[in-house]
């Protein structure tokens, strides 16, 4: 990979190499509402196929959630979440091979799905929006990802403005890991996202991915997801071939400039593009 450091991921029972190629963390959203797949996925048993087509596809970890995060969505309560994601994750963590991730920012969700079998919490407000999860992720020794957001999701998307997004998102990340580690956290289990279309203009999206590996100083790992993100198709144009095919080109800048996990919708497609970007960053004169 290009410049990107190496590391170790324990994960529960697994071990991720981070460094010698980019892992790919596929997403299984058990909402109605999500900006992409909402409702494709609802029900128990689709989300539980999907989650097996994921792994199968090649996905290193399974993301799993339970509420949109899509600009403008309204939040849902952790009862609901925790209904939607739980039998999902306990069914899928005895039949997968690969670590399953809860896409949460609630404590209480996080801690039920580590409870039936989740290896990992990818919390898109960086411990910032439930004050018991750090708590919850130090005391159960799981990985966390801290996602940058200007804002909520109901808010994220009306006007972000920043002098120098690149500098005021990796500042704010270096915040983030300083205070996970302050409430217990391991530094080892910690992973950073510059968070993508939360909060940032398409410019802005743009800038972050072509200065990703500004965010190596952190001596983190670095996950990114611009996976059908709106910023696609307001440079390529609507269609969902064109968001596709923009998303891989995003995939492989990604890589490219040192992402060591990218977080997609479609596996099959990332795993070759990812073949040949990890070829392309790891060739030698």
């Amino acid at each position: 990979m290009n410049n990107a450091s190496a590391f170790d991921l324990h994960c529960g029972p697994f071990r991720l190499n981070l460094g010698t190629r980019t892992l790919i963390m596929g997403i299984l959203n058990v909402t109605p509402d999500s900006f992409s797949d909402g409702g494709l996925f609802f029900d128990k048993e689709d989300a539980e196929a999907q989650g097996e087509a994921l792994a199968a596809a090649g996905a290193d970890i399974i993301d799993v959630g339970g509420e949109s995060s899509r600009p403008f969505s309204e939040p849902v309560p952790a009862a609901d979440e925790i209904r939607r994601v739980v039998p999902v994750i306990e069914e899928l963590a005895g039949r997968l091979s690969v670590p399953i991730s809860i896409d949460t920012n609630k404590a209480e969700v996080a801690r039920h799905a580590i409870a039936v079998g989740a290896s990992m919490v990818n919390d898109t407000g960086a411990l910032k929006l439930d004050p018991a999860m750090a708590g919850v992720v130090a005391e159960s020794g799981v990985p966390v990802v801290l996602m940058h957001m200007k804002g909520t999701p109901k808010s994220m998307q009306l006007e972000p403005h920043y002098e120098d997004v690149v500098e005021e998102v990796r500042t704010f990340l270096a915040d983030a890991v300083q205070k996970a580690e302050q409430a217990g956290i391991d530094r080892t289990k910690i992973i950073v996202d510059p968070g993508i279309g939360f909060g940032k203009t398409v410019a802005h999206n743009l800038l972050l991915i072509k200065n990703l590996s500004a965010l190596h100083a952190l001596g983190v790992p670095v996950l990114i997801g611009p996976s059908r993100k709106s910023f696609i198709t307001k440079i390529l144009g609507s269609g969902d071939e064109r968001r596709e095919l923009g998303t891989q080109a995003a995939v492989a800048a990604a890589a490219l400039h040192g992402a060591h996990i990218i977080r997609v919708h479609d596996v099959e497609q990332t795993k070759h593009t990812l073949k040949l970007a990890d070829a392309i960053s790891n060739s030698i004169v």
